[in-house]
């Protein structure tokens, strides 16, 4: 009983760890790929980012971005 316990409780940490962080907002698509092999990458989860900003492929690894700014609206 202890061990079904326990491995319940491994498994809400693990999905809590992966629980967006509050931020809304996806990763812009990338459209351009580097020509390394194994580009190296800035972060691994939306964790490792400062706040306000989402871990996101990008065109050679991945790197923290923030959100992109919205388009003004032209009424003219």
């Amino acid at each position: 009983m202890k061990s079904v316990a326990a491995l319940l409780l491994v498994g809400m940490l693990i999905l809590w760890t992966e629980l967006p962080t509050g931020s809304a907002w996806s990763c812009p698509p990338v459209r351009i790929t580097c020509a390394m092999l194994n580009p190296p990458n800035q972060c691994y989860s939306d964790r490792q980012c400062p706040r306000y900003k989402k871990c996101c492929p990008s065109f050679c690894g991945r790197r923290c971005l923030s959100r992109q700014p919205a388009l003004p609206i032209s009424y003219g």
